[in-house]
């Protein structure tokens, strides 16, 4: 068989076992019927079911447990969502302006919905994280408790699915704000004042003032990046 018509098969594969989750099927944590009743069911050959099964495991749709079977994942977003970080984080250093631009989109909605969300347990929440970081901190510090800060305001939006988003846009943008700490005079100083004006609107209940700090905490180190890539 060809390479062209085996991913040919392989895609009809999968979609068959899709539409058997999209119509109900098979619902989240429910294991597959066993391999030679599924195949026949389907009109698939067991090749074609077995490389179906490995692609659809690779993107977290199933869990193959050996010596028990194979199931339906939980299917949440943050799950799905796992793949896109790894093709993500194989981007090239021109192409992370692309996610910096989505991360201005989507922040600072996040960011909005937050002020409107979250707790003031929540919100106290945020508070420790932003305390929490050290008078000198490390670039990696820096870094991590700049991660922690903006998880706990994406998740504070009551949105999974947004949620889900910016952490998957995380990744790859970690490593562009390492670098900026590491030679940008400042940054570090600004991301601290950045990060205590955002929480303080949303504190506030300012969501129109948190959208705003949030849009110019993303657009600086974008505007940053732009500017580094130009002088190389």
């Amino acid at each position: 068989m060809s390479r062209e018509k085996s991913v040919a098969v392989t895609d009809a594969a999968i979609d068959k076992i899709k539409q058997m989750i999209l119509s109900g099927e098979l619902a989240p944590g429910d294991r597959l019927p066993k391999e030679a009743d599924l195949a026949e069911r389907l009109g698939l050959s067991r090749n074609s079911l077995r490389e179906a099964v490995r692609a659809l495991s690779l993107i977290n749709v199933l869990d193959v447990r050996q010596g028990d079977g194979t199931y339906v994942t939980s299917l949440e977003p943050g799950l799905l969502l796992d793949t896109m970080s790894f093709v993500l984080d194989l981007h090239r250093d021109d192409t992370v302006i692309q996610f910096f631009e989505v991360r201005r989109i989507l922040e600072p909605a996040a960011t909005a919905m937050a002020t409107e969300q979250m707790s003031d347990a929540d919100i106290a929440e945020l508070r420790v994280i932003l305390e929490s970081l050290p008078a000198r901190p490390t670039v990696e510090e820096l870094v991590a408790n700049d991660l922690q800060f903006h998880h706990r305001i994406a998740q504070g939006s009551g949105n999974s699915v947004l949620c889900s988003f910016i952490e998957s846009l995380s990744g790859p943008t970690t490593r562009a704000r390492i670098w900026r700490g590491l030679t940008q005079e400042g940054a570090m100083d600004k991301t601290r004042e950045q990060h205590t004006a955002i929480y303080e609107a949303i504190a506030a209940r300012q969501a129109d003032v948190a959208r705003a700090w949030a849009t110019v905490h993303v657009a600086g180190v974008e505007s940053w990046l732009r500017r580094a890539l130009e002088m190389d």
